[in-house]
């Protein structure tokens, strides 16, 4: 089985990611297990550079093949706020529920149906040379006033999923991580992978 290392210490997403890379022949482990890793400034423009300089750098450091996502929320009335800033919103060490008021503060009077918003993530493979692959994906919705659901974490419960009705929050885990723009770019990742794994006669 490949390990590949997870550029996060969050070992609940490391467990969720791994479910959607069953069959692959992929292990997942996060930065838990790795002495002293660097510390990463997420000062990119976009989330692809987030993504990017995370997995580089701990593959730089580990000599191993590292993955790193970067994602967000962008509400097109509010010129893409919050994009990259989406987990610190409301500041450095906001929690999801003074990002979520502080969104909502800001769309204040802008009805429903002109408050379109799309989660983004971006998703790096890079090996220790350097060299990297790039999975992107997009999930469309809407903002809404009244939180609803209790599944999902940061903007979940505000935003509403256009293909379902419900807000992220609501659908089970299994749909989400289907639809959503983690779980596309992730089975982009998936299917790259066992594409690899035959071309290399796994």
């Amino acid at each position: 089985m490949k390990k590949i290392i997870f550029a996060t210490k969050n070992e609940g997403k490391v467990r969720e990611i791994s479910e959607m890379l069953q069959g692959t022949g992929v292990k997942l482990v996060s930065l838990n297990g790795i002495e002293n890793p660097p510390k990463i400034v997420e000062d990119g423009k976009t989330y692809r550079d987030n993504a990017l300089k995370k997995a580089r750098i701990i593959a730089e450091y580990t000599g191993q093949a590292v993955l790193a996502d970067d994602s967000g929320i962008e509400v097109a009335v509010l010129e893409g706020e919050p994009g990259i800033y989406s987990a610190r919103y409301a500041g450095t060490n906001a929690t999801d529920e003074e990002n979520n008021s502080k969104l909502l503060s800001r769309l204040k009077g802008i009805p429903e149906n002109k408050r379109g918003a799309s989660f983004f993530c971006a998703l790096v493979l890079c090996r220790p040379d350097g060299h990297y692959d790039l999975f992107e994906a997009e999930w469309k919705g809407k903002i809404i006033d009244d939180a609803r659901g209790s599944n999902g974490f940061g903007y979940d419960p505000i935003f509403q999923a256009s293909d379902f009705g419900k807000t992220a929050a609501e659908l089970p885990p299994d749909i989400k991580n289907k639809v959503s723009h983690r779980g596309q770019a992730f089975e982009k990742l998936k299917k790259y992978l066992l594409n690899h794994m035959e071309e290399n006669g796994a």
